[in-house]
């Protein structure tokens, strides 16, 4: 009864680093507790697997393999070519694996004339050391093939997770090599125990930083999402406002019109002449200095260029007919509202020197955007990322340029961003 329930725990542990290996390469097709479900299915089928083929090793890999691959299709979106393959090459971990364990092992004992209570206890040690290893080969697959723009984790951090399947496999060969030939069956047991339990934690401790970072990582998204809103709900409320001010004004021009007939009619030409260039001089200044023939960037742009404007910021720009980009309108938005409000905000800090540089062109099928503006306060970075120089937005760090640089990423962009002494410059091209 103990070699079955051992024989299920170990599966056990196999199914879940069969779990951990697929989520590499593919997403969850279903919920968590759905998955749940699916898994407990995996462990059942492999289970049954090894016991059925037990009399033939070949056919039992062929089974596991296709037992693997099969649900592991249901499992994870990925096609079920490319989870075939990968179930024959998680078996050959294993395989491999097991082989390195066993090596280990005939090198710190060679003597054969053992007692079979501790040949028991050896295979125990040995098979729990190869589980170890298999788990670190995971954990190194996941961290090299994973998805790098969900991963939060640095390196760092991940040599901190790392060390502790290190340090379990170190405990179980230590234990392999200062065991003795007196080992009873309780001590086997105890030794089973321990090994395992020191497995067990290693996926407990993997999981509760995977659903750490997967928090964190919907708190980040929540964060872009409210940026989002708030950029299109400004750039919205500007439209709404400029067209207040254009009602406005049709209702000033029919009262100018009046005035100018007045002005005929009494034959007051050196009046109606000044009082003509007055009305084109506010008319200069009123019209829309940008105009790209895409309705959104030159609602944008327009309205961010008054607000430089007014507020003392030379503003220089080189564009052309943007009618044909690539790019969403919401993804357009959130690009050009978040490098011209943190150019504003940088250029508003500065006491002599406020200037923004802003290209944005559609040259040969490739989109360039380009913002300049000076700055006065030091650039911050925390780990290598720079951060917001606010204190009320410091918890996002710089939640607004990720936000950037993940829209890049969805369009296959490439982005630079550098900085001298006197200028920012966040350069992007798609």
């Amino acid at each position: 009864m103990g070699g079955y329930i051992q024989n299920l725990l170990l599966i056990l542990f196999e199914v879940i680093c069969c779990s951990i290996f697929f989520e590499t390469f593919g997403k969850k097709r279903y919920t968590t507790k759905y998955y749940i479900g699916q898994i407990l299915v995996l462990w059942c089928a492999c289970f049954a697997s090894a016991y059925v083929f037990s009399f033939n090793f070949f056919i039992r890999q062929i089974a596991c393999v296709l037992v693997n691959g099969i649900i592991m299709f249901w499992c994870i979106d990925i096609s079920i070519q490319k989870s075939i393959i990968l179930a024959v090459f998680y078996m050959g971990i294993l395989g491999v694996t097991d082989y390195a364990a066993y090596a280990v092992n005939n090198v710190f004992h060679t003597n054969n004339l053992i007692g079979e209570e501790y040949r028991e206890a050896e295979s125990i040690l040995v098979i729990l050391l190869s589980k170890s290893i298999v788990f670190l080969c995971v954990l190194l697959i996941r961290r090299r093939f994973g998805n790098k723009k969900t991963d939060r984790l640095k390196s760092v951090d991940w040599l901190k997770l790392l060390f502790i399947p290190v340090f379990t496999i170190i405990i179980i060969a230590s234990t392999l090599a200062l065991s003795d030939s007196a080992a009873a069956k309780t001590q086997t047991n105890i030794l089973f125990v321990i090994s395992f339990g020191m497995i067990g934690m290693n996926v407990f401790v993997f999981l509760l930083v995977n659903d750490i970072v997967k928090r964190e990582e919907r708190i980040h998204e929540n964060n872009i999402f409210r940026l989002q809103v708030e950029n299109q709900a400004k750039m919205y409320r500007s439209i709404s406002e400029n067209f207040e001010m254009q009602r406005k004004r049709t209702h000033e021009y029919k009262n100018q019109i009046i005035c100018i007939e007045s002005l005929l009619e009494k034959k007051e030409y050196n009046k109606l002449n000044e009082y003509v260039k007055t009305i084109f001089g506010q008319l200069d200044l009123e019209l829309d200095a940008i105009n790209t023939n895409n309705v959104i960037v030159n609602a944008i742009l327009n309205t961010k260029y008054q607000e430089a404007v007014s507020k003392g910021i030379v503003f220089v720009f080189k564009v052309n007919d943007l009618s044909a980009i690539c790019i969403s309108d919401d993804d357009v938005v959130t690009l050009l509202s978040n490098l011209l409000n943190n150019a504003i905000e940088a250029c508003e800090k500065c006491v002599t020197k406020k200037v923004i540089k802003l290209k944005f062109v559609n040259e040969n099928n490739t989109l360039v955007l380009s913002v300049k503006n000076t700055y006065c306060q030091p650039v911050m970075r925390e780990n290598g990322e720079i951060i917001s120089t606010k204190p009320s937005e410091y918890r996002e760090h710089g939640v607004g340029i990720k936000n950037i640089i993940k829209i890049v990423e969805k369009y296959d962009g490439s982005y630079v961003i550098k900085h001298d002494e006197e200028e920012f410059n966040f350069s992007i091209m798609i």
